[in-house]
């Protein structure tokens, strides 16, 4: 292949890039151009050249408090002032009755056709949606709500709307869900205090209760001691008569050569319990008792005569004799019936 003819080829076709490059180039240059003379430059004429400001780019300073201005009062030429001076101090949106919105607002409705305000209601739109995004996320509802309502007058049907007032809406949820947390978690805690007061308040029910319910434990077992106590001497003395009357009907029987007659005699001592209720009550008394010994030596019959007290001291001197054991009455060496009558006595010293 001929060399000659490669390079040839090559050197056209650099050539012909050059003239694309530079089209290329000027397209550049006049579209920058054009931006300038219809976009930029209008712009300027806009916000004035106070301190070269632009809404795309501004001041380094936060948006200062400012009070509400008399629109209505404002001339067209100052209603545009006051909104440069707002711009300059990103008061873009807020705050309500001093910023560049509500001044632009009310340059178009004193002049509908006034294109500088048009133009600047447009430009500055996308950072008045930010700054509402701003306040949402700062959960201050009220002003947000009527930031957007402002941003509906420029350009209702635009979607930012539906989008912040989505976020808006989602927020508010938010918030309440939220409050609804802390009222159920307070009122949990609320619960569990009553709870704990109302389980404390038992507790010391309880104690009361089972402190109670000990002393009166131990008074029963007092008293139930008491009575075990009386009922071992009752037999130890019982059993010591006996011993003494065995003994002496026994030397009465070797030493008697006729018939032996006599009433009956108490084999056992004949000591009634002691009424729980009157020894508390440290009551005394007697019961005068009638009762019947029969031949076998046990006891029938057995009724009250009197007693003082009536009717305290009755039924533990009927069961005393019930348990009594009698030697009988003899008659002529025979065992009888005999009846008798006797007064049991009730001491609480002797009781013990």
């Amino acid at each position: 292949m001929d060399t000659r003819n490669s390079r040839y080829a090559r050197s056209r076709a650099r050539g012909a890039v050059k003239p694309i490059t530079i089209a290329i180039v000027a397209i550049v240059l006049g579209l920058a151009v054009l931006s300038w003379i219809f976009v930029i430059k209008p712009h300027e004429d806009i916000v004035g050249t106070d301190n070269g400001a632009h809404p795309s780019t501004p001041v380094t300073q936060g948006p200062q408090a400012a009070p509400p201005v008399n629109v209505e009062a404002l001339s067209l030429n100052d209603l545009l002032a006051e909104a440069r001076k707002a711009m300059n101090q990103q008061r873009v949106i807020s705050p309500a009755g001093n910023n560049a919105f509500e001044f632009y607002l009310k340059v178009l409705q004193k002049q509908p056709g006034n294109q500088t305000a048009a133009d600047a209601l447009r430009e500055t739109f996308p950072f008045a949606a930010s700054n509402v995004e701003q306040v949402i996320n700062q959960r201050d509802f009220n002003e947000a709500e009527r930031e957007i309502d402002l941003l509906a007058k420029v350009d209702p049907t635009n979607y930012t709307l539906t989008i912040l007032r989505s976020k808006l809406d989602a927020q508010r949820k938010t918030l309440d869900e939220e409050q609804q947390k802390q009222l159920d978690q307070q009122r949990q805690a609320d619960l569990a205090a009553q709870k704990a007061v109302a389980d404390k308040a038992a507790a010391e029910q309880a104690a009361v209760q089972k402190a109670a319910s000990d002393k009166a434990a131990a008074a029963q077992a007092a008293l139930a001691a008491q009575q075990e106590k009386v009922k071992d001497e009752e037999a130890a003395k019982a059993k010591a008569v006996a011993a003494q009357t065995t003994s002496e009907n026994t030397t009465a029987a070797a030493g008697s050569t006729s018939a032996e007659t006599r009433e009956p005699i108490p084999i056992s001592v004949i000591r009634p319990r002691y009424p729980p209720t009157a020894l508390r009550n440290g009551q005394e008394g007697w019961v005068d008792v009638q009762y019947t010994v029969n031949p076998d030596g046990s006891v029938t019959n057995i009724s009250v005569v009197s007693a003082e007290p009536r009717h305290i001291f009755d039924s533990a001197a009927i069961d005393a004799l019930r348990r009594a054991k009698f030697s009988p009455a003899m008659r002529d060496g025979t065992a009888v019936v005999f009846q008798q009558e006797k007064r049991i006595e009730f001491k609480i010293n002797n009781s013990q």
